[in-house]
């Protein structure tokens, strides 16, 4: 409730009781409205005596009294320019009267208040952002207020349209279209004070409407002043004069369901855009949320608009408190997504007259109700004027509204709730609960005071000369009150605010917890802990709101956790809860504890206590501040408690440290470099010049050089002496000068195994069923990599992809051209180089077999979203429009890889990358062990903040007190200037003065620090101990670009009047330049890297290796460079301290990372801190050379601070705090010094070991450090710290005892080891140890401070200024979290800000990760270049690799050695080698012998056929293997030619319809047929199924009636189809359902062919899925368990039978049966490939044959099978088939282009002329040896074309490895031995659970030595086995004989036989026939039965006993059991 003026509070209680005894009398007014009608008048009392005479005397009901009074009495009751703000007439009225009527329509007992509505109305909440986020699918509509009333929604009815009108949505009645895309090129006329709206419709809502609106009818950029009702036209039809919106909006057809407001549907400016365009422009600010600037008397308006703004300053420095809300990390948590109130501008008074033009600017850019954001200028500018939060009903009429309802809830929490957007009415609910608990207790608009008319705070003139800053007013709890008059004096910041704000927000975390217990902070607690967190600050240490908000919260969670606890037990224990609340701190309480707590702390904080308000308080301060009585005081703290017992509060900051701190950080980095600008244009950089020469005593610096060089120029001076003196000392020393190796890119195992994982996670992707990446289908690979706007940068990424050959390995260019094209293909993020993308996406749309990489190297640097355009910077943005250009982001071929050294920036809630397709830089070590046997260790940020952790060695990380110390005193005379000038310009005169003490001016010495000292002298002397003057780098960061250009000025001006422009160079490293160096060091590069180039000059910062140099390093952030090894010095001292975000700090401390060999163990003595620039340091040079101490350090005492496990060395602070001598001693070289050196990257690509020490051993890292090191006193620190040597000697058993002894040694020793270390190369010194970094002191506490849980503080900052925190609540980092785990934090408790560019995301609830989007992280300069240049590489050989198959590359076995050496022609071949046929001639062919040797490679462990040729040979001298089934056969890698069979994995777009992926054909509309056909063999029916697809019926013939499957059509002989295959193709298969190659589209070139599986019934379904447009033949069930012989005798038996159903119908239609193609094609499932050979043999004059000249080439399977079918006579050939393709072609292939032998794996079959001849349906093994001799045997030709070959693909599943023979007892053991395949008849052997042929044939392979022990090796005594093949092993030959009558067989007269094999004997055998056989005595006689009477029966029917001896031991069976029906076999010796 409002307060009155102070005078009027005494009287306010007199008219409440006097209206409730006038109300309480009226007979006909309820309670209710009496206290309605009370909340109205209660604000003015004066109105109280009409009032109450109308309602007595009249008698009227009170709201018509009041009414008649305001309506009657306008004029009296106007409100002037008061405090309170200022009340209108008609604004007055209309909220009155809807105030009324909603609170006497209310069921609520309490008021409205409503008056609040009728004042400034200033940071008001937009009640509808918590309604838009209930209902997510309508963002779009604002919402209505109050609705949580619960008043029912009146529908609404619109006027039906005019009969005949146009109704269409988006166009006006008259027909014309009015949508802004329609509208947007239109030549629209605007009438004066009218404006161009867009106008939402529900029913089309991705289109605005265009409409003209009078501009007095819409609010001004505050959201204010529009007038009530609407004026408007048509600007489709013209139709003008719409006085109502409601006409209006039928008029456009909006069709709406409820009333038409204009505030919810004109929500839109238009504007036009460059292009003349119309388009959407800033919202319209219905609402605003600005403040109104006080007006209450001239005279104090005037004196504040008299004071124009100073500088930049004043209007940035509290206009961009956007900015610092943003950094600190919740200061603005929430208040972007729920668009919370913060202050706005500055008052008009401050900010002169751009504050309306910078307001209306930033109105303008207000963020969209979609989003439910306010903007960061609308947001959080600061303002003098306070916050005046409104706690009034929202204007809405006929709704209820009370204090208690959610209404006022909803304010609350969306002022302090960032997760208000998710929470339902629950907990809106349970917060309105939770608000109506206690009154003290909440913060903000609820329990704020409103603004009273209290006199405002006049600012005191002069504040800034008298407190030499700008306090700084932290706003904290209730309004801070009016400011004027000197305002330029202070800065008023929201952070605190804010801050307070975030820790009072609901967490989720802790929803489940029953409100009553669950509390936010009390204000006094928020107060009290405020003060005590600034009470134990150090005097010059600086408040960051980051701590102070953690401490909050930690408090808020211990509290709450613990009252939760005890909650509970009281409930279960029933005993009284006492709430936390009840035992608060009282605000009484408050001022008290809090001076206590003030008192502690040396009285930096001063509380005052103000009894009445803010005000009194304030106006304390200035004058206590004016009065110089605050001299020491840090901080005011200001505690006022109101009379309605209510706390405010505020901080003042008045310590200059702390002011100028704060003030600087509520600057954006822009503001930052803005005001640094202004202040060198306009000069103020002068003063300090001026100051600065005032210092020194004997005149300016300039004087000083200028009398210098004078004096150099004429007699010389000292210094040439000692620069003489000091060149010849260098010819003396001995020349250790490393050699750098820099050669091509080596690829380190750790970033080979990054590569990996990178190619892991692509693979991933494409084995997903998502279908978002198919691997197969690409040829190549292509990239573009982009990179931050630095030259150096992009020409550093141009140099490594050159030298990883990356362009030509991928086949992008050729070895001449890619050094000259490498620029194509790496893409600064600039606007001018777009045009490298926009060929990057044509290649990408062009090329659909090629797979694009667009790699987004150091992704962090830009984030901004590409619709935040900028004039100034348009590369902003363009990160944004590249990786997420809806092109590239739907583009298959596209894949994006995002490197970054700081991921946690990508990892928001909003982010594109799916946390699975995240790749982390692995640690390379483990334990300490080395995991990749990497030789050089990763020297990172915590290997810094290791080193500063006590021990005996200097640490890495520094910070330079001295130097601090006199910025802290320059800044206080200089309090307006901005302090990066100041730190600048002090650093530059620390560097001169330095320069000017290393030329001789000693004196100097005290106007610079030691820190700068030991830089510049380590710098000047590192040259003199090479030979090539090889030097050190120093890197002085600047991120100022003009700063940093003004300091090399400065610095090379002094440089060369010192005349040291020959010993170092300076160079200025800007961002959008070139390195640019003088001639003598190009000079001198050019001779150390041996380059002979005239043009060549350095481009990227690796190439000033060894150079000695200053490179001043400008620009906001780091871009990526790499620096070369020789930079030892790292000066960070300049970088922006006020800018608190991890990645900002961490890419800063970065810079320094490299690579160091890691040191070795095994040596005691350790040379240590001593180093040639000792020699150089400011204490050398008094002569003072003394003996050289060596400190010997035992295993020091480790009980001295067991409580201080970790203590800080003394040298972690500026070696000037100690004594200069003493400091003037800081070893040069580094504490980790490993031995080895590193090329010039980071990365050592090629290091070398440097050993140290005479006896050449490596340094080594101790293994314990000493606690504490105690300073010694001045006189021995400048004997013992000077040159000194650790030892360390670690003794186990002493490890408690630790002391510390100096001794010294002898001079020889002390010569000998200064000779060796001063000797060393600066290359192999810097090369051996990590830099040197020197950091601000806050920066530095920050890095290296831990919490109790040892996380790192720099981790608890905010990540990036684009992104938040969810909130405030967040718990911490682990220590021991990986990198997924942080991932997955900050996937969880961050958000993106509006302007990331992953904010979009948000948006599209629909759209998920994106599916192609890979990250990759590491630590910096950790080399992920080379890693993501590797991944290049081995994705293209992975492409390459799906491209290649490793096919059987084995040389033909069993060759005849003549026909190897000198071949000649077989008998009867002449005539074919003379005329050299493609076909056979049939008559010659015959005459052929057949060559019964088996040469298929894959036999060589098979059982020879016996042939003369075999016994001429002694059996192939061939090498044979070892009896190894398993040893791996000989394979090479062939790339797959256009005419290649592929697996399923195979996708293209020209073989999807054959594949069955073409939507059109339906591939799973297949049906299933059976086909009966009788078979003599099996002596019973069979019945086969057919799955037929609808696309392959036509190959079919079907009956009519039924549609039963007749027959399969085949071709006749005389048909002649060229893009047609005759025969059909049979391809049997088991288990490669997926790895099967039976994808024949390629290979039959796209000819029409008719293909058909043959697969088991089991494995039906798994191959119909995987094929489903394939024909398939499924075997009966009960061949489940067959081998291959099975398959191919039913191929064979369907076929013929098939083949005279064709015969019967072919006759049918008039055609001779014998013309009815009888071949069929059997192929195996690994044919991948087909080859054809060309000879062209030549003689010479000799007539001697020559080489003959091979081509071979891949032809496709048609032309193979057409040329084959092509034969003469083909129908007299049984079988044609090609021969197994070898790399090793022999000279049988150029003498016999065809052969007469057997055939493999792919043949065609004559099923015609072998009728008779049948395949074994039992057999599993050499089944096609078997087939081919009893082919032959029958006289039938079988012919291999030797000029075709064929590939088979090695497929190591499925086939035969399908079968495993293993034991049917669970527990039996694994491994069965082939002996165990059989068992004596009737035994107990344990049975076997496989087929009984195949044990058969596997013990017959590999147990045949010892059943045919004389046929081992005796290749002239065979084996006889008649009318099969069976292999016995390969020591065994095997002589097949056929029993049938007429065949042929092998010439055995003479042949003395050492066993017989009968198997499976039919009646064609008798005894007859074996007797015409001999035996050797003791030749072994088999014989195999089904059953053991089949096996007697034959032993009679034969005879065998006649010569055979048997024993009833020598019955054997398989090992089955009965029901496997197992094979009996019975052995004997012949006698």
């Amino acid at each position: 409730m409002a307060r009155g003026n102070p005078g009027q509070q005494n009287k306010t209680a007199e008219p409440s009781r006097l209206l409730l005894e006038i109300f309480g009398t009226f007979g006909k007014l309820s309670r209710t409205e009496a206290s309605a009608t009370i909340q109205l008048i209660l604000l003015s009392p004066h109105w109280l005596d009409r009032i109450k005479n109308t309602v007595c005397n009249r008698r009227q009901h009170p709201y018509v009294c009041v009414k008649g009074i305001f309506q009657s009495n306008n004029e009296d009751y106007k409100m002037g320019n008061s405090y309170a703000g200022q009340l209108k007439t008609t604004r007055f009225e209309e909220v009155l009267h809807n105030s009324i009527e909603a609170s006497l329509r209310s069921n609520n007992l309490v008021p409205r208040p409503v008056f609040s509505q009728l004042y400034l109305e200033a940071e008001h909440q937009l009640i509808s952002n918590l309604e838009a986020c209930k209902r997510p699918g309508t963002e779009e509509e604002e919402e209505d207020d109050g609705s949580e009333s619960s008043s029912p929604l009146i529908p609404y009815q619109m006027k039906p349209p005019p009969e005949g009108c146009c109704t269409t949505d988006g166009f006006c009645q008259a027909g014309k279209d009015l949508r802004l895309v329609s509208m947007s090129n239109e030549q629209i006329e605007v009438p004066s004070g009218f404006l161009l709206i867009g106008a939402k419709s529900p029913n089309l809502p991705e289109h605005l409407l265009v409409c003209a609106v009078d501009k007095r009818f819409l609010p001004d950029d505050n959201g204010r002043n529009a007038l009530l009702g609407f004026s408007g036209n048509c600007v489709g039809c013209g139709e003008k004069g719409f006085r109502y919106f409601t006409e209006f909006s039928n008029h456009i057809n909006l069709k709406l369901i409820t009333q038409p407001k204009k505030q919810k549907h004109l929500k839109y400016y238009l504007i036009k855009n460059a292009q003349g365009s119309l388009t959407k422009g800033p919202l319209i600010c219905w609402k605003g949320t600005e403040g109104r600037t006080q007006q209450s008397s001239s005279s104090s308006t005037s004196s504040i608009l008299s004071q124009p703004p100073e500088s930049p300053a004043s209007s940035t420095t509290v206009a961009s408190a956007d900015y610092v809300a943003g950094n600190n990390q919740n200061a603005l948590t929430g208040l972007l997504q729920t668009g919370a109130p913060t202050d706005q501008a500055v008052s008009r008074a401050v900010i002169g007259a751009s504050a309306s033009q910078i307001n209306r600017e930033s109105a303008r850019h207000h963020s969209t109700v979609k989003t439910n954001t306010i903007s960061f200028q609308n947001m959080a500018r600061p303002s003098v004027i306070g916050n005046l939060a409104n706690s009034g009903p929202p204007k809405k009429r006929h709704r209820g509204w009370s204090p208690d309802s959610s209404s006022a809830i909803e304010t609350l929490s969306i002022q302090s709730n960032p997760t208000a957007q998710t929470l339902g009415s629950k907990a809106v609910a349970d917060i309105a609960e939770l608000a109506c608990m206690t009154q003290s207790s909440l913060l903000g608009s609820i329990s704020s005071p409103l603004p009273t008319s209290e006199e405002p705070v006049v600012v005191p003139d002069n504040l800034l000369k008298i407190c030499r800053t700008r306090p700084v007013i932290f706003k904290g709890h209730g309004n801070l009150p009016y400011l004027c008059g000197n305002l330029n004096d202070i800065v008023v910041s929201p952070m605190l605010q804010n801050c307070y704000r975030n820790t009072q927000t609901f967490p989720r975390a802790y929803e489940q917890h029953s409100t009553s217990v669950t509390t936010v902070l009390s204000v006094e607690m928020q107060i009290l802990l405020t003060v005590y967190y600034l009470a134990q600050l150090a005097p010059d240490q600086v408040p960051l709101i980051e701590d102070l908000e953690h401490i909050l919260v930690r408090a808020w969670q211990e509290s709450n956790l613990t009252e939760t606890k005890q909650y509970q037990q009281a409930v279960s224990h029933s005993v009284p809860y006492v709430s936390s609340s009840m035992l608060a701190v009282t605000p009484k309480q408050l001022t008290w504890l809090a001076k206590l707590a003030a008192s502690s702390c040396k009285n930096v904080v001063r509380i005052l206590d103000s009894a009445s308000s803010l005000v009194e308080g304030l106006t304390e301060t200035f004058k206590l501040l004016s009065e110089g009585k605050l001299l020491g005081k840090n901080f005011v703290v200001i505690i006022c408690v109101t009379k309605n017992q209510s706390t405010e509060s505020c901080v003042v900051v008045t310590g200059k440290r702390q002011a100028g701190f704060l003030a600087e950080r509520m600057l954006s980095p822009k503001d930052h470099l803005k005001e640094i600008n202004y202040e060198l244009v306009t000069g103020k950089v002068g003063a300090l010049g001026a100051f600065f020469s005032s210092l020194c005593p004997e005149g300016d610096i300039d004087t000083l050089l200028e009398k210098y060089s004078l004096a150099k120029n004429g007699q010389g001076s000292s210094l040439t002496t000692s620069f003489k003196k000091f060149d010849d000392s260098t010819t003396q020393r001995p020349a250790i000068c490393s050699v750098s190796n820099k050669g091509t890119c080596q690829i380190h195992p750790v970033q080979l195994a990054v590569a990996r994982k990178l190619l892991s996670h692509v693979c991933a992707i494409a084995d997903s069923s998502t279908q978002n990446l198919d691997l197969g289908s690409f040829e190549k690979v292509d990239f573009l990599i982009l990179v931050p706007p630095s030259e150096v940068a992009y020409q550093q990424t141009m140099l490594r992809v050159k030298q990883s050959g990356i362009l030509v390995e991928l086949g992008l260019e050729t070895e001449c051209t890619a050094n000259q094209c490498a620029e194509q293909y790496v893409m600064k993020l600039t606007a001018e180089a777009q045009g490298k993308f926009e060929g990057f996406q044509q290649r990408a749309l062009k090329s659909p077999y090629t797979l694009f990489i667009l790699i987004h190297d150091h992704a962090h640097w830009d984030l901004t979203s590409g619709g935040m355009f900028s004039q100034s910077e348009p590369f902003l943005g363009l990160a944004d429009r590249i990786v997420n250009c809806k092109e590239i982001k739907e583009a298959l071929n596209v894949l994006t890889l995002q490197v970054t050294s700081f991921p946690y920036v990508l990892q928001t809630q909003q982010t594109y990358i799916s946390p699975y397709n995240e790749i982390h830089w692995p640690s390379s070590c483990n334990s300490e062990v080395n995991l990749y046997h990497e030789n050089n260790k990763y020297f990172g940020l915590s290997d810094f903040i290791d080193s500063t952790y006590s021990g005996h060695k200097l640490p890495l990380l520094r910070y330079d007190s001295s130097f601090e110390a006199m910025v802290t005193a320059v800044e206080e005379r200089f309090p307006k200037m901005h302090s990066a000038v100041i730190w600048t310009y002090i650093l530059i005169q620390h560097y001169s003065a330095a320069m000017m003490v290393t030329a001789g001016h000693s004196q100097m010495k005290n106007y610079s620090s030691v820190e700068t000292l030991e830089i510049v002298q380590s710098l000047t002397n590192s040259t003199r101990n090479c030979p090539n003057n090889h030097g050190y780098m120093v890197l002085l960061r600047i991120p100022s670009i003009s700063l940093a250009a003004l300091a090399y000025e400065r610095l090379c001006q002094v440089r060369h009047r010192l005349g040291l422009q020959h010993r170092f160079e300076i160079i200025l490293g800007t961002p959008n330049t070139k390195i640019n160096i003088s001639q003598h060091f190009l000079t001198q590069l050019k001779n150390w890297q041996k380059i002979e180039d005239p043009d060549w000059k350095p481009e990227t910062y690796l190439d000033l290796e060894d150079l000695p140099c200053i490179l001043i390093l400008s620009g906001a952030d780091p871009y990526g460079e790499s620096f070369p090894r020789s930079a030892k010095y790292y000066d960070l001292r300049l970088i922006n301290s006020t800018c608190l975000l991890r990645t900002a700090l961490e890419q800063e401390l970065g810079l320094a990372a490299c690579y160091v060999i890691p040191e070795t163990s095994g040596q005691t003595m350790i040379v240590n801190d001593l180093s040639e620039s000792d020699l150089d340091k400011p204490g050398s040079t008094d002569d003072d050379e003394d003996s050289v101490a060596i400190e010997v350090t035992t295993v020091a005492d480790s009980g001295k601070n067991s409580n201080n496990k970790r203590q800080r060395s003394y040298s972690n602070q500026s070696a000037s705090s100690r004594s200069s001598k003493t400091s003037s001693f800081l070893c040069d070289s580094d504490p980790f010094s490993p031995s080895g050196a590193e090329d010039s990257a980071r990365h050592p690509l090629n290091a070398e070991p440097v050993n140290i020490g005479d006896g050449g051993g490596t340094r080594e890292k101790p293994k314990l450090r000493s606690d504490s090191v105690q300073q010694k006193p001045n006189h021995e620190a400048q004997y013992s710290e000077k040159y000194r040597i650790n030892l360390d000697q670690s003794d186990n058993n002493k490890s408690s005892q630790r002391t510390s002894k100096t001794f010294s040694v002898s001079s020889s020793i002390q010569t000998s080891i200064l000779e060796q270390m001063s000797s060393q190369c600066p290359r192999t010194k810097a090369a051996s140890q990590p830099p040197t970094v020197f950091l601000p002191k806050l920066i530095y506490e920050i890095v290296t401070k831990v919490d109790s849980s040892g996380v790192a503080k720099l981790s608890s900052f905010l990540p990036h200024h684009s992104v938040n925190w969810v909130t405030s609540f967040h718990p911490s980092l682990a220590k021991m979290m990986t990198s997924t785990e942080q991932s997955l934090y900050y996937r969880q408790w961050t958000v993106a800000k509006q302007n990331h560019m992953d904010f979009n995301k948000a948006q599209n609830r629909t759209e998920i990760f994106h599916p192609r989007r890979l990250l990759l992280n590491g630590p910096p300069q950790v080399g992920k270049t080379g890693a993501y240049l590797q991944f290049l590489s081995i994705l293209s050989r992975m492409l390459i690799r799906l491209m290649e198959v490793d096919v059987y590359d084995e040389e033909e076995i069993n060759l005849s050695e003549c026909l190897l050496c000198s071949p000649e022609p077989k008998e009867g071949f002449s005539l074919q080698q003379k005329e050299s046929l493609p076909w056979p001639d049939l008559e010659s062919f015959s005459k052929l012998s057949f060559d019964y040797t088996v040469h298929d490679p894959k036999y060589e462990d098979a059982s020879p056929v016996y042939s003369r040729d075999l016994v001429n040979n002694k059996g192939y001298k061939a090498n044979k293997k070892e009896d190894d089934i398993y040893l791996r056969r000989q394979t090479t890698r062939m790339r797959l030619s256009k005419y290649a069979a592929y697996n399923t994995y195979h996708h293209c777009e020209q073989c999807h319809e054959y594949m069955g992926f073409n939507p059109r054909c339906q591939p799973y509309d297949a049906t299933l047929h059976a086909f009966t056909f009788s078979c003599s063999m099996l002596g019973e029916e069979v019945q086969l199924h057919f799955i037929i697809p609808k696309s392959k019926e036509q190959n079919f013939i079907f009956s009519q009636p039924g549609r039963q499957l007749e027959s399969m059509r085949l071709p006749l002989l005389t048909d002649k189809n060229p893009d047609c295959v005759k025969s059909p193709v049979f391809t049997p298969t088991t288990g490669r359902h997926e790895h099967g190659l039976f994808n024949l589209y390629h290979a039959m070139d796209g000819a029409n062919h008719l293909h058909v599986l043959v697969i088991k019934e089991y494995e039906m379904a798994v191959y119909k899925k995987y094929w489903p447009n394939h024909i398939m033949l499924v075997l009966p069930s009960i061949f489940n368990n067959s081998g291959v012989g099975a398959a191919h005798f039913l191929i064979k038996e369907l076929s013929y039978h098939n083949l005279e159903l064709e015969r019967n119908r072919q006759e049918e239609l008039g055609s001779k049966p014998q013309d009815v193609w009888p071949f069929i094609v059997i192929a195996d499932d690994s044919c991948v490939m087909w080859n054809s050979l060309n000879t062209d043999v030549s003689k010479n004059a000799t007539s001697a044959p020559a080489e003959p000249n091979t081509l071979e080439r891949n032809v496709s399977l048609k032309y193979v099978l057409q040329h084959i079918e092509a034969t003469a006579e083909i129908s007299h050939y049984a079988l044609c088939g090609v021969r197994k393709w070898s790399s090793k072609i022999t000279n049988l292939h150029f003498v016999e282009p065809f052969s007469r032998c057997h055939l493999h794996d792919f043949l065609l079959l004559n099923v015609d002329l072998t009728q008779n001849v049948q395949y074994n349906q039992n057999r599993f093994t050499c089944d096609d040896v078997d087939f081919n001799l009893r082919v032959h045997s029958a006289g039938l030709l079988i012919c291999r074309f030797n000029s075709f070959s064929v590939m088979k693909k090695q497929i190591a599943i499925g086939g035969h490895r399908t079968f495993h023979i293993k034991s049917k007892v669970p527990d039996a053991p694994m491994s069965i031995s082939p002996s165990q395949y059989i068992c004596a008849p009737d035994s107990k052997h344990t049975f076997l659970a496989a087929p009984a042929q195949l044990l058969l044939e596997k013990y017959l392979q590999h147990t045949s030595n010892h059943l045919f022990p004389l046929s081992v090796r005796n290749y002239s005594h065979p084996v006889l086995s008649v009318d099969c093949y069976l292999n016995l092993g390969q020591e065994i030959t095997v002589c097949f004989v056929s029993s049938r009558p007429h065949s042929l067989n092998i010439n055995t007269s003479g042949l003395t036989f050492s066993g017989l094999l009968l198997y499976l004997c039919d009646s064609f055998v008798t005894a007859n026939i074996l007797k015409k056989f001999h035996f050797l005595k003791g030749a072994t006689l088999c014989v195999i039965c089904q059953d053991r009477s089949s096996l007697r029966q034959t032993v009679v029917r034969l005879e065998l006993e006649d010569e055979w001896q048997f024993r009833l031991r020598d019955e054997f069976q398989t090992a089955n059991s009965q029901e496997d029906k197992p094979l009996f076999f019975l052995t004997g010796r012949h006698v």
